[in-house]
């Protein structure tokens, strides 16, 4: 009748066969008896015993108040009481506050921390045992010392997971802006109406959070509002995802087409609109004509090597796989990936690895014409006044190459490649303003296809600007990048 413990069990896979023979083989078990497995996730483990089983996963709640809510429901009326001196309750609330907030920002990816870090209770514990010391070893004339309450917040206790020059900056932030004479003081709030209660007992606490709104906006941790809408872009496009990859993959769906006719179909469509393969002999002459070694055609000449593997790939993707719905060869994995992905207006996972991303298999189709596009006629009609960035494998290729360019132009003036550093000019013009290239004696490359995240953009002025609400991109005028 007692409990088995069996802890990360992704290390015996081969143990695990021999305990589900032993569990469904015994006749008599006890009504008390349980197995416990913890595991991390993995492609081999029995899937047997898996469903078989009950799964518990432990995760963080969702907002301020359900934080809040949790911490104080562990806290007892003894700790609350555990130090007499006044900075205590507050200190105490302020670190929840904190725990709650560097786990709240999660959720927004990259625009809450640039690497998810995995803050856990034992960080709030050992944060709240060290201003428990503190205070305790604290000189009553001498008051708290706050460089050291922040550095142990910001550098040690939660700091020390954080690998991040930024996020260690941020996390510095919040310790210096929410920790300090100032949060005893009747104006301080972490953000409006998030201030620190005064209570005399856990109850108070709770009475008070839970008074707190259910959703918060993303202001209360220092981030623009917009920053809901791609949160609730991202995870509404997880969960359709999702729907959509558990789809039953049957072959005839009711008295319509099949999927394989709707992806035949599709497959004679993008083979008609594909652009030939490159000649490498045709390239070589141009590229001759052009200057071969000069480093923006050695540039073109990478980009375009890349391009005809895309464009070869993706030919014979969609050959194959007529063949295989034909049933004249056998379906293998990656055509079956093919299939599905292409059904559901998805990227196959062959040609999304050589390429970029995109939304949907639409897009990506047009976008590798009009990135091809690009190349041929830059190919065919000599270098082009003004450059679609966004639309090359390596922009940082071009942009390298662009530097050298000019490094040469002004090597008489002693100029190295090492002392020469970019610069941007954002221009009043649109891309169909532009007639020729860049001055002469500036040189140098027009750019276009830059989007502004999170800020627009001001014409007029040339400068930045708050973007409207519910505006995320704003597209960039052309640019003049020079070195």
């Amino acid at each position: 009748g007692g409990w088995l413990l069996l802890q990360n069990c992704h290390l015996g896979l081969e143990f695990l066969s021999e305990l589900m023979d032993t569990i469904t083989t015994t006749e008599s078990m006890s009504e008390g008896f349980r197995t416990w497995i913890t595991t991390e996730a993995h492609p081999e483990f029995p899937i047997n015993l898996l469903q078989s089983s009950i799964k518990f996963t432990n995760e963080p709640p969702q907002g301020v108040k359900a934080g809040l809510k949790r911490t104080y429901s562990a806290v007892t009326q003894d700790h609350l009481e555990v130090s007499n001196v006044p900075q205590w309750k507050p200190l105490l609330y302020a670190v929840a506050f904190l725990h709650t907030t560097v786990q709240e920002r999660r959720k927004f990816g990259p625009l809450g921390w640039n690497i998810p870090y995995e803050f856990n209770q034992a960080d709030f514990t050992a944060s709240v045992q060290f201003v428990q010391n503190h205070l305790d070893d604290m000189d009553i004339k001498c008051g708290v010392n706050w460089s050291c309450v922040r550095y142990m917040l910001g550098e040690v206790q939660y700091g020390g997971r954080v690998t991040d020059d930024l996020d260690k900056a941020l996390l510095n932030t919040y310790a210096r802006v929410w920790f300090g004479e100032h949060m005893f003081s009747e104006k301080f709030c972490f953000y409006k109406n998030y201030v620190i209660p005064k209570g005399k007992t856990v109850e108070d606490y709770l009475q008070y959070i839970e008074q707190l709104p259910v959703i918060d906006t993303p202001q209360v941790f220092g981030l623009h509002p917009n920053a809901d809408i791609t949160y609730q872009t991202n995870l509404a496009n997880e969960t359709l995802s999702t729907i959509v990859s558990i789809q039953p993959k049957d072959s005839s769906t009711g008295g319509g087409e099949t999927r394989e006719a709707v992806v035949q179909r599709l497959a004679d469509e993008m083979l008609e609109k594909l652009p030939p393969d490159y000649n490498p002999h045709e390239v070589k002459a141009q590229l001759q004509k052009m200057g071969a070694i000069q480093p923006i055609n050695i540039f073109l000449r990478q980009e375009i090597d890349r391009m005809q593997h895309v464009i070869s790939r993706v030919r014979t993707t969609l050959t194959d796989l007529k063949l295989a719905i034909d049933g004249t060869i056998i379906m293998s994995e990656e055509l079956q990936d093919a299939l599905d992905n292409m059904y559901d207006a998805r990227i196959p996972k062959l040609w999304f690895r050589i390429s970029w991303e995109s939304a949907t298999l639409g897009f990506w189709f047009t976008e590798l014409l009009e990135r091809n596009q690009q190349f041929s006629s830059w190919l065919q009609d000599g270098r082009p006044n003004l450059f679609w960035m966004t639309g090359f494998f390596n922009p940082q290729g071009f942009l390298t190459a662009m530097r050298q360019e000019t490094t040469r132009m002004n090597l008489a003036k002693g100029w190295a490649l090492d002392s020469v550093v970019l610069h941007n000019e954002v221009t009043k013009m649109m891309k169909e303003d532009v007639v020729g290239p860049p001055p002469a004696d500036i040189g140098g490359v027009y750019i276009y296809g830059l989007f502004l995240e999170g800020a627009g953009w001001d014409r007029r002025n040339s400068k930045l600007v708050e973007s409207a609400p519910k505006v995320l991109f704003t597209s960039l005028p052309v640019v003049h990048v020079y070195a």
